[in-house]
């Protein structure tokens, strides 16, 4: 349980995440990502990073429970500490030193959308689905890499309805690199990583650096005044309000995503 890295082979590093029962990251396990990521990037022996997690899905964002235990003593620690562990993970994976590949399968939901929307390339089981369903839940944020998946109609149709995509859907849109099988996951992700670590370790880094200076958005600042907005929905109570019903209704008797 937690996050854990793989030895290099053939200069691909594998980050997993493992947080049952749904892989939603207490505070601690966003910081631990981060950490992880940015060591595997720096690890000269690395090319290519594949990020991917165990369980019944990829990412289901922040952990609710350990938010709402801390709001019933008046406290927002923790709604400060995963906001700011979320922008550390998503700013670990966008500034990796090499290509970072998401190997999805599942929910893909929330904070996980800010992981993928940040990765280099992803690769996805056919049972993958994509979404922020933030509104439903008390929040706000990750339209900013929602953004970098799908176009922006779709994404604010998504955003608003808090809907999901699939990945064939994702795939049409051009943002996930191939759909495979659940049990062909990993060897496809891998696949892939392997192409790209390949190459010249020393150009890898080069290219990564150069394409991250081209983008046209700033994904770190963008994110963050999406964050703003968060805080003042609870400041104002309103999330609360959304994400205490939002328990009533997966308290009762469904297992969520």
């Amino acid at each position: 349980m937690g996050v854990s890295t793989a030895a290099p082979d053939h200069g691909v590093a594998a980050v997993t995440m493992d947080f049952p029962p749904v892989n939603a990251l207490p505070v601690q396990g966003w910081y631990d990502l981060a950490d992880a990521v940015r060591a595997a990037g720096r690890d000269p022996a690395v090319r290519c990073v594949v990020l991917a997690a165990e369980g019944r899905g990829f990412n289901a964002g922040v952990d609710l429970k350990e938010m709402q235990r801390d709001a019933a003593t008046g406290g927002h620690g923790v709604l400060i500490g995963a906001n700011r562990g979320c922008a550390e993970a998503f700013a670990a994976v966008y500034a990796c030193e090499v290509p970072v590949v998401a190997a999805v399968h599942g929910f893909c939901l929330g904070g996980g959308i800010g992981l993928v929307g940040n990765a280099d390339a992803i690769v996805a089981s056919q049972d993958a689905t994509f979404g922020l369903p933030e509104l439903d839940r008390g929040a706000l944020g990750a339209a900013t890499h929602l953004a970098r998946l799908v176009p922006q109609h779709l994404m604010r149709a998504l955003y608003y309805t808090s809907r999901t995509a699939t990945a064939q859907e994702l795939h049409a849109h051009g943002s996930v690199w191939k759909v495979v099988p659940r049990t062909e996951l990993s060897a496809a992700a891998w696949e892939l990583a392997r192409e790209i670590a390949s190459k010249d370790g020393h150009l890898l880094r080069l290219a990564k650096a150069a394409l991250n200076g081209i983008d046209p958005v700033d994904v770190h600042r963008s994110y963050r005044f999406e964050q703003g907005f968060t805080f003042e929905a609870n400041l104002s109570g309103v999330a609360d309000r959304v994400r205490d019903a939002f328990g009533r209704t997966a308290g009762e008797g469904k297992d969520r995503p």
